[in-house]
């Protein structure tokens, strides 16, 4: 079957417009190292503050962090997050709530992970290390301002 010449033309051109697209966000989006350290603690409704460094075309931002939980909270702890930081074009990008819904205990030292996205886009991608007495079921909100 043979297709037509416009019809043909059209499907190329349609075709290099969608590859295009698919690879321009890939293009202009970039990313960076992030570290921070949480403070929580709470008794159903929780608290938690903490600051932190994004480091982005070699340059270092610094970092206030905010948010507040509600559900099962009891406790208190102190967690160190490493990881990196993607999808952005400027430090400003970080700026945002990031949400999560969690349950754990905390008895000493532990260590997880966790994804994060803002609503600009920014994906966080953490290692954490928390120590002390906490035990959570709750929905937390996690606010990240580049100072």
């Amino acid at each position: 079957m043979r297709l037509p010449a416009s019809l043909r033309s059209a499907l190329i051109a349609l075709t290099m417009a969608v590859t295009a697209t698919g690879f321009t966000t890939g293009v202009y989006a970039d990313g960076g190292s992030i570290r921070f350290n949480v403070i929580k603690a709470g008794f159903v409704i929780g608290g938690s503050a903490g600051s932190g460094t994004l480091v982005f075309h070699g340059q270092r931002y610094r970092l206030s962090i905010g948010g507040i939980s509600y559900g099962f909270t009891f406790g208190g702890s102190a967690t160190d997050f490493v990881g990196t930081v993607s999808n952005i074009r400027r430090p400003s990008d970080v700026n945002g709530v990031y949400g999560a819904a969690g349950a754990g205990v905390a008895i000493g030292a532990g260590a997880g992970g966790i994804v994060l996205t803002n609503q600009n886009g920014a994906v966080l991608t953490l290692a954490g290390r928390q120590a002390g007495l906490i035990v959570a079921a709750d929905l937390n909100g996690l606010v990240i301002t580049v100072r």
